[in-house]
């Protein structure tokens, strides 16, 4: 059944996504809790969380693969919970470039909670798990930010208590990651043999009370039915059956294979390059958006509306996704075309907010940055 896993990661999701401290992070560094200067914050501490991604994105991708997803995700609870209970708790300044690392390794482990619901539903639900997914973690991150800025400028609350819920909600997530189903399948490591797999469809379609056909108009690439249509559990199948022999090597030689066959594409090309840039400097943006506000208006001497417009650029961001997945065109026409406009925009939106010292000018810039990568995004998956 596809609806108890899913309805589990979308709960992982929401309340991993709930944590209403984010948005005023910087100012919680730079405050009497921490009592960091701006320059420890921004040239020693967040470049940590960078660089730290950076390094374990492969590793954690093969892990992600070679575990079959779920103790990954488990990981990456574990991950946040450190953070936010060295968030609380720690002090100085190599204190909080070790939680920075932490905080990497969550963010970089984000590769198994969208692709684990791939091993264990059939294809045919990937649309629909995948909205469903990504919607739990859109409305747990607008949740989060809308109760930050109502708990600290309407009921005074202190960021200390933020990060006491934020730290509260992820551990209610990681509880949830462990009632998830073990998938018995993942894409390189742990492939079931065609052979078998046709056993086991020709068994559940006899279940369903539905003939075996063949649909010659789908085009699937060779070895894509070891992806579809495989049980939670491996009920029926002896020992021996179930043990697989994993060759590094040739998982290895697998995924290089599948690099230059994907790549010798002109068009994937270009829209994965302009993935990986326009992804750097999304993070970029993100992860150094909060400083600029601070020196813009400095939280110390005003109300800040961080929490405001993350929610406000989220919820915007969420509708644009849907209104382009609307959008009745060809892409492979027109693609380039919006990429080079919207990408001119997304360059406009950040020199603007760089250059313009009004804090509703970088706000408005932001929420519009946001608003068209989420679009592009879409558009190049």
């Amino acid at each position: 059944c596809w609806a108890l896993p899913t309805a589990l990661l979308c709960a992982y999701g929401f309340f991993c996504s709930v944590r209403p401290s984010e948005p005023f992070l910087t100012r919680y560094l730079l405050g009497p809790h921490k009592n960091l200067s701006e320059s420890q914050v921004f040239n020693e501490i967040y470049p940590v969380w960078t660089y730290s991604y950076l390094a374990l994105l492969f590793p954690v991708f093969l892990a992600t693969d070679y575990l079959r997803y779920k103790p990954v995700v488990l990981l990456q609870g574990l991950s946040l919970i450190v953070t936010w209970f060295m968030l609380l708790y720690a002090q100085g300044l190599r204190a909080i470039q070790f939680l920075e690392f932490f905080y990497g390794m969550g963010t970089a482990t984000d590769i198994a909670y969208y692709s684990y619901i791939y091993s264990v539903v059939d294809i045919n639900l990937y649309q629909k798990v995948t909205s469903y997914c990504r919607s739990a973690t859109l409305v747990g991150y607008t949740v989060g930010s809308v109760s930050g800025q109502v708990l600290v400028s309407v009921a005074g609350w202190s960021l200390f208590s933020l990060n006491v819920i934020s730290l509260t909600s992820i551990s209610i997530a990681f509880g949830t990651a462990w009632f998830l189903p073990m998938p018995q399948k993942s894409l390189f490591f742990h492939h079931l043999s065609s052979q078998r797999l046709s056993c086991e469809m020709k068994v559940m379609d006899c279940k369903n009370g539905a003939a075996v056909q063949d649909h010659p108009d789908v085009q699937r690439a060779p070895g894509w039915e070891d992806e579809t249509k495989v049980p939670l559990n491996g009920e029926g199948h002896s020992a021996e059956e179930r043990k697989q022999t994993v060759d590094i090597v040739k998982v290895l030689k697998d995924l290089w294979r599948d690099f230059l066959q994907c790549y010798s594409s002109r068009t994937m090309l270009c829209w994965s390059v302009w993935w990986a840039l326009s992804t750097c400097g999304y993070f970029q943006v993100i992860n150094y958006a909060q400083g600029l506000w601070e020196m813009v208006l400095p939280s110390h001497s005003a109300d800040i509306y961080n929490g405001a417009v993350e929610a406000a650029s989220t919820l915007l961001g969420a509708v644009a996704v849907v209104v382009v997945g609307h959008i009745k065109t060809s892409w492979a026409m027109w693609g380039e075309v919006a990429l080079a406009l919207f990408s001119f925009l997304i360059a406009a939106a950040v020199y603007v907010m760089d250059t313009v010292r009004n804090i509703w000018v970088c706000y408005a810039s932001y929420v519009v940055f946001r608003i068209i990568y989420m679009m592009l995004i879409t558009i190049a998956t």
